[in-house]
């Protein structure tokens, strides 16, 4: 299990992946820690990864997602920590920007919910609405947005929506 933790320093390399730190406008990115390690040196810990899911769009196209592979990568992660996908109610999305994108990721979480007719309250949002899309960047910039959300117990809210699309 991983620690995030505010450190000093700036890491770089593929040994100490990169994550969040408190404050996403200093520019600064910290390291991970074994949480054992975090505990050891008293360093101050914002939150647990506990699971990871990775995976990628069978028909190869990164600019035409696929929900398989979104489904894939979520039930991964699930599985691999004994979660149901029905305990998590705060969901920071992909969340691009682009009708068929947002459309295949949302249809790729109603079906991972054995609700999905949409009776259970999830609160889901992108940091993209307020800053873009930062690339390989993006899941370090939403992994600092729940962090931030959880340290202040705060939503923030999701820039220029007014209303859900349909479908």
């Amino acid at each position: 299990m991983a620690a995030v933790l505010k450190s000093s320093y700036l890491g770089f390399d593929l040994a100490n992946p990169l994550v969040a730190s408190p404050s996403p406008m200093t520019g600064k990115v910290d390291n991970l820690k074994r949480l054992e390690d975090a505990l050891a040196a008293n360093d101050r810990i914002y939150g647990l990864i506990r699971g990871i899911g990775l995976s990628n769009d069978m028909r190869g196209n990164l600019l035409a997602p696929d929900s398989e592979g979104q489904l894939r990568a979520m039930r991964t992660a699930y599985a691999s920590v004994g979660w149901s996908p029905d305990t998590v109610d705060l969901i920071e999305c992909h969340g691009a920007g682009t009708p068929v994108g947002d459309m295949e990721e949302l249809k790729s979480l109603r079906q991972l919910r054995s609700d999905p007719a949409g009776e259970q309250t999830i609160v889901i949002g992108s940091v993209k609405s307020h800053i873009g899309h930062l690339l390989t960047a993006a899941g370090a910039a939403g992994l600092i947005k729940i962090l931030l959300a959880l340290q202040h117990r705060t939503l923030p809210p999701t820039l220029h929506f007014q209303k859900p699309a349909k479908g």
